[in-house]
């Protein structure tokens, strides 16, 4: 139970400094760049989760967190029909537009925790990179309860992409100067421990069985102000002062600049986390 009690404590760390109303707004102010620069997820993981889900062709899916719809569209092309529950509105905006070619797509402005249950009603609980926002003592109950009986809970997660060695190195200097908390380079197995310690939580909470983990490297390449947007929607950013986070994405793209650096390659673990209905 340690990895699930861990989860209960951050969560409530979080809950302790933010206020309910900046936890549902937490990506509304870069809405725009989330939808522009986020990562999607793999096709190839898109296509695994929906055969290990055992998704039938009719399947209804619940979204939890659907964000700008980065992992909605992809399941909406498979030809699913989805409610898909969103407590930003202004990301609600977004999604709807991005799904406005696919009209078996509801969008809700609403969170999980505040969502009216509908029992037994799924086929698959869908949260992509957005369960950990989730209170784990209402969101695997609730969870579990809106699936049917062999329904399924799937987890996608897309871990923070990491520029290469050699160019975090060079932005050390920055990070150490104006915002040293954030100077870490999470290595590839970092990354997997962290998922599976998402995965431990699930089985932890004693309401899923069946417990299936994949993961899929991925890499991107950005263009220097890409990057930085990319930066501005991680929420170690998001937390920083406004004066504090310019200064630093300026130091950072002058060390860009400095070392005649246009594009910078991301790579990252993308996994996959598929539990059945007890």
């Amino acid at each position: 139970m340690k990895d699930l009690e861990q989860r209960k404590s951050w969560y409530s760390q979080v809950a302790n400094i933010y206020t309910s109303q900046q936890r549902k707004n937490w990506y509304s102010e870069v809405a725009d760049a989330y939808n522009k620069t986020r990562p999607r997820y793999p096709q190839q993981l898109i296509h695994r989760a929906v055969e290990l889900a055992e998704l039938p062709k009719d399947a209804v899916i619940l979204e939890i967190g659907c964000g700008p719809g980065n992992a909605t569209v992809a399941f909406a092309q498979l030809g699913f029909t989805m409610v898909c529950l969103e407590p930003s509105q202004k990301l609600c905006h977004i999604v709807k537009q991005n799904c406005i070619q696919y009209p078996a797509v509801e969008i809700t402005n609403t969170s999980f925790e505040e969502w009216p249950l509908e029992s037994e009603k799924y086929h698959a609980v869908l949260a992509a990179t957005s369960f950990h926002w989730v209170s784990p003592e209402i969101g695997y109950a609730k969870a579990a309860d809106a699936l049917k009986a062999d329904g399924r809970l799937i987890l996608l997660w897309n871990m923070t992409p990491q520029p290469q060695y050699e160019v975090y190195a060079a932005f050390e200097e920055v990070y150490q100067h104006q915002a040293p908390a954030l100077a870490r380079y999470e290595e590839r197995e970092t990354q997997h421990k962290q998922i599976l310690r998402f995965g431990q939580s699930v089985i932890d909470s004693g309401l899923f069985k069946c417990f299936v983990s994949e993961e899929f490297p991925c890499e991107f390449t950005y263009s220097i102000d890409d990057y930085l947007t990319l930066l501005s929607t991680l929420s170690p950013y998001i937390a920083l002062d406004p004066q504090q986070r310019n200064a630093l994405f300026a130091g950072l793209k002058a060390v860009l600049v400095k070392n005649s650096i246009t594009n910078i390659s991301v790579s990252f673990l993308s996994a996959l986390q598929i539990a059945q209905k007890m």
